[in-house]
């Protein structure tokens, strides 16, 4: 692409489906928003208003999350970028050793600044967070099936105390009763916090209003770090500064022939529920990480079943915690996850090559390995499918060859989101 003139906003994602996630509350705000997979090439420029760059460094060693974090944070500045965004998921996935802390400190020190937000609320898909304590629906966190997180269990609710275990920095909270104020409330505090010596500052959201409020409150941090959410609030900030136009048609994407298929490696409830329902009427084969261990040709016997049928299929690893659980104690957790994700990537670059041109896939990890295998460099973000799921097209130089793709985190869509991505691709 040629550029027209130099981004806005530079995002940096810790997987792929919060990639998309993002790209897709910007687009709805107005935003030309790309997504690339990985930091691109030195020197390549893009056309768009908010760039999204989509790493796989949520659940690999800190060290090498900040190092991946701040390549894309270069490549960004590079672009022209204003102000520069770390994504997170809404369930603020991540252990005691990070990656949260270390990446936003490292960006800190990156923009040259000493203090920014953390605020993962996804008010429209449940994640609301009240007095630095997080909840998904009516539940807390820890109580929410995230405590069983294969990779990330999250066991402790409140933000404050996770970020706190994570990083040296000192960590603060901006509480509801302060948000409900206003932005210069907000504001107002953040001045106080960092006289505290506070770098990090959870900060509360229950609803939409909130997440622009803080938008508003934040417009002048050179960082944001949080989920979507937060980002609802940041392209008025650039209509205000002259710097943005709404882009009326962000979301349009051409009509692409081909057929499709569903990859599912999550095992989240969402998940586990869009699959419960699909096998009651379409076709379904499931990959067993115990057979794939044996080396047996689950592979080619996916795409065996895939060739039978003409309707779009389902290709699933989805399986209950419990079940999880069995397969990590007898094969480890990383082996067991790479297992899967090797082989639904190996399914899907074999399917492409066949004529399939539309691929729906359930998860982040699952995500990051199927756009890698089938060499997608950036996306073209298109309409919501569902809250946190946008269209996408990826961008290449023969448009005949794009690819269609929906790539889900594990735990958004409705039950029947299967059906609604297929129809939107």
């Amino acid at each position: 692409m040629t550029q027209a003139a130099q981004a806005l906003l530079g995002c940096i994602a810790d997987d792929f489906t919060g990639a998309t996630d993002l790209a897709n509350m910007l687009v709805r705000g107005g935003m030309r928003t790309v997504q690339t997979i990985g930091v691109p090439e030195a020197g390549t420029k893009l056309d768009a208003d908010a760039i999204v760059v989509a790493l796989k460094s949520r659940t690999i060693p800190a060290d090498d999350a900040v190092r991946q974090s701040l390549d894309a944070f270069e490549w960004l500045r590079a672009q022209g970028c204003r102000q520069f965004f770390f994504k997170y998921c809404s369930t603020f996935d991540s252990t005691d050793k990070g990656n949260i802390g270390p990446v936003a400190d490292a960006l800190l020190e990156a923009v040259n600044d000493d203090f920014t937000i953390a605020c993962p609320a996804f008010p429209e898909n449940g994640r609301t967070i009240f007095r630095g304590n997080l909840f998904v629906g009516d539940v807390l966190l820890n109580e929410s099936g995230m405590e069983h997180h294969p990779l990330t269990p999250m066991t402790d609710p409140n933000l404050v105390r996770v970020l706190q275990r994570q990083t040296d920095s000192k960590v603060g909270l901006i509480r509801y009763d302060t948000i409900a104020e206003g932005a210069d409330a907000v504001r107002a505090r953040i001045v106080e916090l960092k006289k505290d010596g506070v770098r990090l500052a959870i900060a509360d959201a229950v609803s939409d209003a909130d997440l622009y409020v803080l938008g508003d409150a934040c417009r002048d941090l050179r960082l944001i770090t949080g989920g979507s959410g937060i980002a609802l609030g940041l392209p008025n900030n650039f209509r205000a500064a002259n710097l943005l136009a709404h882009a009326e048609h962000a979301a349009d994407l051409p009509k692409l022939a081909g057929k499709s298929v569903v990859l599912a490696g999550s095992a989240s409830k969402a998940t586990n529920a869009q699959v419960a329902l699909w096998r009651e009427s379409k076709p379904a084969f499931r990959i067993d990480p115990m057979a794939l261990s044996r080396d047996e040709p689950v592979v080619q016997d996916a795409v065996e079943f895939a060739r039978r049928h003409d309707e779009p299929v389902l290709i699933y690893a989805t399986s209950s915690p419990e079940e999880v659980k069995v397969v990590q104690k007898e094969l480890g957790v990383e082996r067991a996850g790479h297992l899967v994700e090797d082989a639904l990537a190996s399914i899907a670059k074999t399917l492409r090559n066949e004529g399939y041109a539309r691929f729906v896939v359930a998860g982040g990890e699952t995500s990051g390995a199927v756009v890698q295998a089938l060499d997608v460099r950036s996306l073209r973000i298109g309409p919501q499918i569902d809250p946190g799921v946008p269209a996408t097209q990826s961008i290449g130089a023969n448009e005949s060859e794009a690819l269609g793709l929906a790539l889900k985190s594990g735990n958004f869509g409705t039950t029947d989101f299967f059906d609604k991505a297929l129809k939107a691709l």
